[in-house]
């Protein structure tokens, strides 16, 4: 099969376009052919590598994937309804199924937990092998490419406002960053639950997009260095109920956003994975810092019905075709995108 793979951590020059062995379904697996991948920051940072990341060489990037059934190995004992030809699209999220937490039905803290593209070989792909529960069968007219974009961002988007966050009709939500894929998918989220919404952004352009998609209102950062000051004076000086921040860096900034009692909620750290806050700001003022990856099960059925049935609609930046796949991490990575990216597999 056609792959893009790496065989040692660096720049965006490691990429290879090239042949793979097609991997073969174990017990409990389906291989799926892919049609679509979309890509997520993770994929950059997996392929620049960190301290500790131990990767089976080559690696081949990718949490998120769609396209058909190809063969699947159903157990007697979890019997499904899927069938070869149907069209699918993957979840990533990769619990072991038998762990206290999975049993729970809290398979995003297992405690085997694996991410797919991240630890083990992902979608950049035309083939992938993948545990049949983690696979949601579409509509038979669904692109393939607007269920790969939601499944990872979408998911793990409505855990952390909705499951975690307790997003309650009528609060008010700051989204620090307006043109990621978990930062649109949170802004629409938000307004299906009732909330208001604030985006801060880099630029008019992705504010102006942020607006389309239904914020209420905009702030553009390149125009107040202390966007927080912003913040907190467009409402009228009683701050946010609730912030997304992914960035990390950012936490001083949305922390002073908060009313007391607030709920600062994070999924990431694109901005570096240390950085330094000022502990008063939250005891002294009732602060929460709710962290969450991915989803469960019930969360990622549920959302994805949302998603297939048009409540929801992923915002796709631009598509390209895998062999180009070094030129598009880099479009993400330079933060040039407003949606997802995601790849066509030929």
């Amino acid at each position: 099969m056609k792959v893009v793979l790496f065989r040692q951590h660096g720049g965006p020059e490691v990429l290879e376009y090239t042949d793979f062995p097609t991997p073969e379904p174990q017990p409990g697996q389906a291989l799926v052919r892919l049609r679509a991948a979309a890509l997520n920051r993770m994929d950059v940072m997996v392929r620049n590598g960190w301290p500790g990341l131990k990767l089976d060489l080559p690696h081949i990037n990718g949490a998120d994937g769609a396209g058909v059934i190809e063969a699947i190995l159903p157990l007697p004992e979890q019997p499904t309804d899927l069938q070869i030809g149907d069209r699918v699209v993957i979840n990533a999220n990769l619990g072991c199924g038998h762990c206290d937490f999975c049993l729970s039905g809290w398979d995003n803290m297992c405690r085997n937990w694996h991410l797919l593209g991240e630890t083990v070989r992902g979608t950049y792909a035309q083939y992938v092998c993948v545990p049949i529960r983690q696979i949601y069968k579409l509509p038979a007219n669904f692109d393939v490419h607007q269920a790969a974009a939601a499944a990872l961002v979408y998911q793990t988007a409505w855990h952390s406002l909705i499951t975690r966050g307790r997003l309650q009709a009528g609060e008010l939500v700051l989204i620090v960053g307006a043109g990621g894929g978990v930062n649109t998918a949170s802004l629409q989220i938000a307004k299906l639950a009732g909330a208001r919404v604030i985006v801060v952004g880099s630029n008019a352009e992705k504010l102006a997009k942020a607006q389309a998609l239904g914020a209420d209102l905009t702030i553009d950062r390149s125009q107040h260095e202390d966007w927080s000051k912003a913040v907190y004076l467009a409402t009228e000086k009683r701050g946010v109920d609730l912030v997304v921040d992914n960035v990390g860096a950012t936490f001083m900034h949305s922390l002073r956003c908060l009313k007391k009692g607030g709920r600062l909620l994070t999924v990431g750290n694109s901005g570096g994975p240390r950085f330094e806050i000022d502990n008063r700001y939250i005891f002294a003022r009732h602060l929460s810092i709710i962290g969450s990856t991915m989803s469960h099960h019930k969360d990622f059925t549920t959302v994805m019905n949302l998603v297939t049935s048009g409540a929801l609609r992923p915002v796709i930046d631009s598509t390209f075709p895998l062999h180009e796949a070094a030129a598009a991490q880099e479009r993400l990575w330079k933060g040039q995108n407003f949606g997802k990216i995601t790849l066509d597999i030929p």
